[in-house]
């Protein structure tokens, strides 16, 4: 018996599209799913509400858990800025699901997020769904290492083409438009994750030498932006244009490596460059004695990191199917096409049942560590 089974539907009637691509998806597992995730992407947050009921309604007593985009993966293409619905369905008998549910409160003056489940023994990962607009999404995936005994957690940020008051989050029958959804999953049919940045590191690794939280005042003992300007003038023609895009920096996620090249570092944003106070303002908190890298992207660097990334993995595991979450800054805007992504999961691991969606952040782990990403693909393979 097929483990897995997928399907994208588009269509004016966005609910007539859940149930057509609901009905696929199952008819690929003989109508016998354990899991049930889908996405759905369309115009009138109402559609989107009742599209993902329907979705619910037909999957009988499997687990659902799904969310609204921009854009959704599944059936071996991707759709951005339409009305779609994508549905990946898995039979898992010996697999464990516990799904849960996260909430915000405030304890203390302090807010707090209640409903994380703990890991049992046999869990091998947790698949995250976030409302990004009133979760602290960040801020909790950060703690989640510790907190969850390195469980990694992948996943992404739900949108919707109206923006915040656009989000819907789907679970066991439930809609809810605010906090964060997931579920565990347990056994040994879970083989792990795969996360590609894309980017590449362009001039010398440095060591921070001053900074103030997400501040960044000196590297190397010198003037953190002098420093950036150096580096600038120091590109080639191609690589200063796309700095001039958007530049990003790489933190080294192992300190004691003796050298650290591509694939070494969590990337994240740099968004703001203050020339009087000579300080570089970047996407997340940094220490002093870390050591950073300034990084590109482009088309040609994020196709190829993915394809290594994909390549390294399948040399070491057969993969049956795939949950894929990948950054809406992909897709036709980076790559001129919106399933780029998913095709390459298919080509490199023959995985064809492959489902997901364009997210407003992504989560997966970095050197055993939880993160929440941007310009990202992660993938969580199971077994066949």
């Amino acid at each position: 018996m097929t483990r897995f089974g997928d399907a994208l539907t588009t269509g004016a009637d966005l609910v007539n599209a859940a149930e057509r691509a609901v009905l696929q998806a199952l008819e690929q597992v003989d109508g016998l799913a354990d899991l049930v995730c889908f996405f759905v992407s369309g115009t009138d947050p109402e559609e989107v509400t009742l599209a993902g009921a329907k979705v619910m309604e037909l999957s009988g007593g499997a687990v659902t858990l799904g969310c609204s985009a921009t854009g959704v993966l599944g059936g071996g293409r991707g759709v951005e800025g339409q009305g779609a619905v994508s549905v990946w369905a898995a039979r898992l008998p010996e697999v464990e699901l516990t799904p849960f549910r996260l909430d915000t409160v405030v304890e203390d003056e302090q807010l707090a997020v209640v409903g994380m489940r703990e890991p049992g023994p046999n869990d091998r990962a947790g698949i995250l769904l976030t409302n990004p607009y009133e979760f602290p999404t960040q801020a909790f995936v950060r703690e989640t290492t510790a907190a969850l005994d390195g469980l990694p957690l992948i996943g992404g940020m739900a949108d919707g083409m109206r923006g915040e008051d656009s989000v819907r989050l789907f679970s066991d029958g439930e809609v809810v438009d605010n906090g964060a959804i997931g579920v565990l999953i347990g056994g040994e049919g879970v083989l792990g994750t795969v996360v590609s940045q894309g980017c590449r590191p362009v001039g010398p690794s440095m060591t921070v030498t001053k900074a103030e939280g997400n501040l960044l005042l000196e590297l190397a003992g010198e003037n953190a932006y002098e420093k950036l300007e150096e580096l600038v003038e120091e590109l080639s023609d191609e690589d200063r244009e796309l700095a001039e895009r958007g530049l990003h920096i790489g933190v080294a996620m192992d300190e004691y490596a003796d050298q650290h090249e591509h694939g070494d570092f969590l990337i994240r944003s740099l968004v703001g460059a203050d020339s009087e106070l000579g300080g570089l303002t970047i996407g997340d908190m940094v220490e002093i004695g870390q050591t950073v890298r300034f990084q590109v992207r482009d088309a040609g660097t994020a196709d190829e990191d993915f394809a290594r990334r994909l390549t390294e993995f399948g040399a070491e595991h057969a993969v049956g199917a795939g949950l894929l979450f990948s950054c809406n800054g992909r897709g036709d805007g980076l790559f001129t096409r919106a399933d780029h992504d998913v095709l390459a999961v298919r080509r490199i691991l023959g995985a064809a049942p492959v489902a997901g969606f364009f997210a407003a952040g992504e989560i997966g782990p970095v050197s055993g560590v939880n993160h929440v990403h941007g310009f990202t693909a992660c993938l969580l393979a199971f077994a066949p």
